[in-house]
């Protein structure tokens, strides 16, 4: 009598992966994450507030001296709370800007941007991910800063012929829309950053673009720079939050839709290039 002996050969365990797919919440939290990982974000976030809340404290400080010692200088004789609060606006779109150049342009130099874009290939989400977080994180901080600064700015002017308070017309719109240019400001040096590749280049051409070419348009003769100097993105964004408006500005509506085409503008550029060229 003879016993069958059947043999089974193992067959190797398959380990069941589970299956990871590229989406834009995980897109978002990825550039969160690497956002907050650097140092350099919490020291430029720092000082792009420092900028707004002590400028603006100045501001207000040098105002009311000058009406209590009689001798008010002649650029702050029309001064409101609200302007006075808004002086350190020009030195934190600086700091924000450049950090948003630094959130593209950054992992170029770095060499991460391979790693980035291998995780995500379609390329796009990137770029919107980037301009998405830092520009709401812009947005937060520079609301809360000018906010901040108007609450203290406007008790140390009150009893002054610049004294406002939140109940004033246009006043809200006013630091709200300081704010909103300020986070655009952020997603347009992102932009820039990934348009031009280079920290340094992107930093120029933020700065000349913000700060250097208001000042060429005011050498051509009046008849164009009256119709150019309007619509420079510089001069749009201000008229987002100036308290009044006159002939020479556009008013907050037109001053937004302006910015936010040249906002749109280096995006376009950015995700162009992106999806043109190698990383």
């Amino acid at each position: 009598m003879s016993a069958l002996t059947t043999t089974t050969e193992a067959t190797p365990a398959v380990i069941a992966r589970p299956a990871y797919r590229v989406t834009g919440r995980r897109v978002l939290a990825s550039e969160w994450a690497k956002l907050w990982s650097l140092r350099s974000t919490w020291i430029t976030l720092g000082l792009g507030l420092l900028f707004l809340i002590a400028f603006g404290l100045i501001a207000a400080s040098r105002y009311e001296s000058g009406i209590s010692s009689g001798h008010l200088d002649r650029d702050f004789a029309r001064s409101t709370a609200v302007n006075l609060s808004l002086f350190g606006t020009n030195f934190a779109q600086l700091a924000l800007g450049v950090l948003g150049v630094l959130v593209t342009a950054g992992e170029y130099s770095t060499g991460m941007i391979r790693s980035t874009l291998a995780a995500v290939p379609r390329r796009l989400p990137v770029l919107w991910a980037k301009a998405t977080v830092f520009g709401l994180v812009a947005l937060a901080i520079a609301t809360f800063g000018v906010f901040v600064a108007f609450l203290f700015g406007s008790h140390i002017v009150s009893g002054t012929p610049a004294a406002m308070g939140f109940s004033h017309g246009g006043v809200v719109r006013s630091l709200l829309g300081a704010g909103l240019y300020l986070g655009l400001v952020g997603v347009i040096g992102t932009a820039l950053g990934a348009l031009l590749r280079s920290v340094a280049g992107g930093i120029s051409v933020l700065v000349a673009t913000l700060m250097l070419v208001p000042g060429l348009v005011s050498l051509l003769p009046s008849s164009w720079r009256d119709n150019i100097s309007l619509y420079l993105p510089s001069n749009a964004g201000e008229s987002m939050f100036a308290l009044t408006h006159d002939a020479t500005s556009l008013s907050p509506t037109s001053g937004l839709l302006v910015f936010l085409g040249w906002t749109a503008l280096a995006l376009a550029g950015a995700a162009y290039r992106l999806m043109r060229s190698d990383a």
